[in-house]
């Protein structure tokens, strides 16, 4: 087998058939497909039962979030490369075997990401430096809203997506790694149930000396995180902000994460006083 194909779902029945009739058109490569489902209440198990038989089906019945649910198709896994894929992707028959091809061709890249696009084609300025005190508390305190190019060295606004090369971190919508890095890097890290688990993932990679990988050799239709947007706002920013305060608990001095955990209560106490 040579890569499988994991999809974690929450409540995205429609997006994800549209995945799914595009993946099973891929050519070129022998693959395998991994839904896991955290408890859909859309109808999504019953289609992929009755449409895509094909399909290898992870049921469960409680949101596991999404590390703990891509960990539990990483363990069946057989591919020899690893895909993690949301649910919301849209690919081109190429796409699978092109992205393989790619980074089987360049043996210093140990993980790939490569070019997402809009529904409208435009570029989604995906790469990212690792998130440093500073870049992150401004995101806590909102002032990128007011003045976006705070964060220019976080985002890296300039950086050329038509140029291959090696990055701190890249967007877990398409995913794609080495099946010899469960060995060396281990599975996702549980502790995040949302956000923060692949740039956490992309920094283990650094700390055993292996590398990841941004190129522009395969184009992929990125919805964006249609599932996040299901998410109460209130939900939302608790997720965001347990694993910010957990990212930096796990990878920076102790003193960060504090001023981080002040500057989220600080913001909480303003909204208080705001709705009042």
């Amino acid at each position: 087998m040579k890569l499988s194909v994991i999809i974690v779902t929450w409540n995205c029945r429609q997006q994800l058939r549209t995945n799914l009739a595009s993946l099973v058109k891929s050519t070129g490569l022998d693959f395998e497909i991994f839904v896991v489902d955290n408890a859909s209440a859309d109808g999504t198990v019953e289609m992929i039962r009755q449409e895509f038989p094909s399909v290898k089906l992870i049921a469960n019945n409680l949101n596991h979030g999404f590390a703990k649910a891509n960990n539990q198709a990483l363990r069946l896994a057989q591919g020899d490369f690893i895909l993690l894929l949301n649910p919301d992707m849209l690919l081109e028959s190429q796409a699978l075997f092109d992205a393989v091809t790619w980074l089987k061709a360049t043996p210093e890249a140990s993980v790939a990401g490569f070019k997402l696009v809009e529904p409208d084609g435009s570029i989604i300025k995906h790469v990212r430096r690792f998130p440093t005190l500073i870049d992150q508390l401004l995101i806590v305190l909102k002032f990128p809203k007011f003045w976006p190019s705070l964060l220019n060295n976080y985002i890296i606004p300039d950086f050329d997506y038509n140029q291959a090369s090696a990055v701190d971190s890249i967007r877990g919508s398409f995913f794609l790694m080495r099946r010899q890095l469960l060995e060396t890097v281990g599975y996702l890290d549980e502790r995040f149930f949302l956000w923060f688990e692949e740039v956490d993932y992309c920094q283990r990679v650094r700390q055993v000396g292996e590398q990841v990988w941004y190129s522009p050799a395969v184009t992929v239709v990125d919805g964006v995180g249609q599932s996040f947007k299901l998410l109460k706002r209130g939900q939302a920013q608790k997720y965001f902000r347990d694993s910010m305060l957990k990212y930096f608990a796990k990878w920076r001095p102790p003193y960060q994460r504090i001023i981080l955990q002040i500057a989220w209560w600080f913001v909480g106490l303003a909204l208080i006083f705001v709705k009042k």
